[in-house]
């Protein structure tokens, strides 16, 4: 069945790789993903798949499934096809998206044999945006309810195993003051940019009060209209983040008394709410990780070791991990000084060694799912590492 896997995919690599290089060409941000949505749920319909469209809130989300006719365990990949605003394919998501539905068609066929059902979530939004983070809805909307484990793997500058990433809280706040003639009757306002740079004060304060894990970022998205207008609005978006999802709304809280006293300190009034999903950190299953790291070096690669100090992000993924077992791991695709959301790493994704890159993602993702839809014993073992996390 291995062989098969791999024959598939060999046969099929021109046409998949051209899918991905069409979704890096027609870059598409948050919820916006339509020509992306399109191209993948007909490649999937094509072959087989029950494709629904329009998920959870999310006009570009799609759930596709293919069951059959034996009783066995529901694997899931995750199909991510975003980019990055103003910078396009920067992280990879055209590799990402095809490699999960590559994975999944040249796993199907295979059902009739293990039995059991293999679905893709087509998940938009992963970098952020309004509504953004769309596994969060996913999750919310019971959608891997009934699903086994789930799998994804990332473009990067080195193959590597899942590892934690940063819970992430999105939160925009909005100041609003009086205007007035700044020279000609300036007590007549109320200044909500004085509001706003007390803010900003106050969170540079409370960084040198919190744990080296807490990152607190965020940008003025309006700062006034004119210098002889006492600024009557202002507004900012920010990103709280954390190891844990408690320390993460633990430290929200205490940025949302800032923007409280700013207000109260020049007399105006600030509203604050989440703009999109609220992203939770990954859990790591050092099983499935251990699985990953099998197939990966079976394929051929060299799985790097993780450097402990290295700085991490924040990725929707962390909460379907909460949820079901769930990996995360990456796939090399360019130098180790290349890094994700640049040029460099935007080139990388259409050249030759990103092109290798998905077909050996798409590889072990399938070679994975096999298993797991084949040696019940080691999916059982899985499902318990995951029932041990949800107590910790």
């Amino acid at each position: 069945m291995e062989n098969q896997i791999r024959q598939f995919i060999k046969e099929q690599e021109a046409y998949f790789i051209n899918l991905s290089h069409q979704i890096h060409e027609h870059p598409e941000i948050a919820n916006e993903e339509y020509f992306a949505c399109e191209l993948l749920t007909n490649v999937l319909k094509e072959r087989g798949f029950d494709v629904k469209t329009n998920i959870a809130g999310h006009e570009t989300g799609f759930v596709s499934r293919y069951i059959a006719k034996k009783p066995g365990p529901v694997i899931g990949f995750l199909a991510e096809y975003d980019a990055l605003a103003g910078l396009g394919h920067g992280c990879g998501h055209n590799i990402i998206g095809v490699s999960s539905v590559l994975a999944a068609c040249s796993l199907a066929p295979l059902l009739e044999l293990t039995g059991g059902e293999v679905i893709v979530f087509g998940t938009p939004a992963e970098e952020g945006g309004n509504n953004g983070s769309a596994k969060a809805s996913f999750v919310r909307a019971g959608l891997f309810d009934d699903v086994d484990a789930c799998m994804m793997i990332h473009p990067g500058n080195k193959t590597a195993i899942t590892t934690s990433s940063l819970a992430n809280h999105p939160i925009e706040f909005e100041f609003f003051g009086r205007p007035a003639h700044a020279a000609g009757c300036p007590e007549k306002g109320i200044n909500a940019l004085d509001a706003m740079i007390l803010f900003f004060s106050g969170v540079n304060a409370l960084r040198q009060h919190v744990t080296s894990d807490v990152r607190i970022h965020g940008i003025i998205t309006h700062g006034g209209d004119a210098p002889n207008i006492i600024p009557e609005y202002t507004k900012a978006r920010f990103y709280v983040r954390a190891n844990t999802i408690a320390t993460c709304e633990e430290i929200t809280n205490k940025v949302i008394q800032i923007a409280k006293g700013a207000a109260l300190s020049t007399g105006c009034e600030v509203k604050y709410n989440t703009y999109q999903n609220i992203v939770e950190d990954l859990i790591v299953y050092p099983l499935f990780n251990e699985l990953f790291k099998k197939i990966a070096t079976e394929v051929g690669l060299i799985v790097e070791d993780i450097n402990p100090n290295e700085s991490k992000g924040s990725t929707d993924a962390g909460n379907v991990s909460h949820v079901i077992p769930t990996i995360h791991p990456s796939v090399k695709i360019c130098d180790s000084e290349v890094v994700t959301h640049t040029e460099e790493f935007k080139q990388a994704a259409i050249s030759k060694q990103g092109d290798e890159g998905l077909l050996q993602s798409a590889e072990i993702l399938a070679r994975i799912g096999l298993r797991l839809l084949s040696d019940g014993e080691l999916l059982a073992q899985i499902k318990e590492e995951f029932e041990l996390n949800k107590v910790r």
